[in-house]
């Protein structure tokens, strides 16, 4: 009998550990969930975006992913605008980089980025976000420099 009892308190202990470690991560991804809109000459595209706005979070970014589902992407806020370089180091999934002004304008899109690559992608203007969606998505979408991007975090939104 202690054996027994024994077994089912492991197993208690291991699924209150497991059943915490869910709660923990479903609640950081889903604070940090917002939309996103780009206008363009095709019409409104609405995406789903991870806000990456700690140095901790931005230096994160997408690492380690094996998946980016359409419609959704990470948005880097660098507060401040500026000149910005970015790589694929860690990352698995080939990108689009959209490089937007504090006015919500897209600066520069680096499409098709080399995933697991430490070649420097640089912003080409001062900017004050990245938006990282799956490759392909800026072509698709008709997304293009000029286009205004809609978002609590731009002054022109």
């Amino acid at each position: 009998m202690t054996g027994f009892i024994t077994l089912v308190r492991a197993r208690r202990t291991l699924f209150s550990g497991v059943l915490v470690l869910l709660v923990v991560a479903a609640v950081a991804y889903a604070a940090t969930i917002e939309r996103l809109e780009i206008v363009t000459r095709n019409g409104v595209q609405v995406f789903e975006v991870e806000i990456a706005a700690t140095n901790e979070e931005r230096a994160r970014g997408l690492m380690f992913r094996r998946e980016l589902p359409e419609g959704r992407g990470m948005l880097f806020d660098f507060a401040l605008e500026g000149p910005i370089t970015m790589w694929m180091k860690n990352t698995h999934v080939s990108l689009d980089m959209i490089f937007i002004r504090a006015d919500g304008t897209i600066a520069r899109i680096a499409e098709n980025t080399e995933p697991l690559s430490e070649a420097q992608i640089f912003s080409g203007a001062p900017v004050k976000a990245v938006l990282e969606v799956v490759a392909g998505t800026a072509k698709r979408l008709g997304i293009v420099p000029g286009d205004r991007v809609a978002h609590r975090i731009f002054k022109g939104r």
